[in-house]
């Protein structure tokens, strides 16, 4: 099966698989203490910065609780675009785990801007109002849009100028570094993040994410709070070894222009067909797009996607590191033909 519904959706990439046999190799120290994961954090490192914090975590919703964790309070709130994935996707851990209030602000292209917050930066020191403490932004965002190196440095001399931290969920990280022909050092601790989610799944990893504490700060507390949130895996070395092969020769990097790639050739078929039209900019690797009602459901007797707004015909497609050409010209061919 070929899918379009999700890079979810995806295998793993055989450079990644060939780390994970390699570390099922004998014994080793549990929750860290071995040399796979000593490596992943300097590879880490490498690609960041010499002072940040690397910790190896299950999966994106709980790298996200654990940097929400340390960023904030339960008497502060997280400032988030309405399309957020800690706002719609989460089943309300961020809440669970956080104790904080979420205020969703509404976007058209699911971009946060300095304008948009500042109207909700107030109730500063009063005792009856949540306390802003972080704003929360996707890179890429939920919408498949990628923010720009400016973009994000207005919003963190935002943040920092009101005592505030802003986390990056960067599941699709790859994906906007490649867009932006921009190094990971580039969009994060460049333009002032405090903590990242550094994602790997949705471009060849097995599982696993990383949560990287640039703010130093921040750090002292940043194992507990892991532990804390069942976030800490007894045989981690299948986490961390799967970072190393992801950060070395640019493997990240090529699996993520290759997803980009596929995606453009996908929407320039797209743009040729006239029913078709699309809702967002293609940016990355997500296409959002509407086409009537009925070549959708005709669509799907062939392809499994999502709806992203039924109510107006609004689909999202997107392609991942192992999408072809074929892959995507089929896609196209069994369209034309129900056109």
């Amino acid at each position: 099966m070929r899918s379009f519904a999700s890079d979810n959706n995806s295998g793993v990439h055989t450079l990644v698989m060939e780390a994970l046999n390699r570390a099922n190799h004998d014994h080793a120290f549990g929750y860290g203490d071995d040399p796979w994961t000593e490596e992943a954090v300097a590879k880490v490192r490498e690609q960041f910065t010499p002072t940040c914090s690397p910790l190896f975590v299950f999966n994106g919703t709980g790298s996200n609780i654990v940097a929400l964790q340390l960023l904030t309070r339960p008497f502060h709130s997280i400032i988030c675009a309405e399309t957020a994935h800690i706002y719609v996707d989460e089943c309300g851990s961020p809440v669970k785990s956080t104790g904080c209030q979420i205020r969703p602000i509404a976007t058209t292209d699911g971009k946060l801007t300095p304008e948009l917050i500042l109207p909700h930066l107030h109730g500063f020191g009063d005792h009856h109002h949540s306390q802003p403490g972080a704003i929360y932004i996707s890179q890429c965002t939920e919408l498949g849009t990628v923010y720009t190196t400016d973009e994000i440095k207005a919003l963190t001399t935002l943040a920092h100028t009101y005592n505030m931290y802003v986390h990056m969920d960067g599941a699709r990280i790859a994906n906007a570094a490649e867009s932006l022909g921009k190094s990971l050092k580039e969009i994060t601790v460049d333009c002032g993040i405090d903590v990242l989610s550094f994602g790997g799944t949705k471009n060849g990893l097995m599982m696993g994410e990383c949560v990287v504490i640039f703010n130093e700060a921040l750090i002292q507390n940043a194992r507990f709070v892991r532990k804390q949130s069942a976030q800490l895996a007894s045989k981690l070395r299948y986490l961390s070894c799967q970072f190393t092969a992801y950060l070395t020769d640019d493997l990240w990097l090529k699996n993520a222009r290759q997803a980009n790639r596929m995606a453009q050739l996908l929407a320039t078929e797209l743009a040729q067909i006239p029913c078709v039209r699309f809702t967002q900019k293609v940016e990355s690797n997500q296409l959002f797009l509407t086409m009537p009602r009925d070549r959708i459901d005709k669509m799907l007797e062939s392809y499994f996607f999502y709806f992203w707004d039924e109510t107006n015909n609004e689909i999202r497609l997107v392609t991942s590191f192992d999408t072809t050409e074929e892959d995507v010209l089929t896609f196209i061919k069994t369209l034309k033909g129900i056109l």
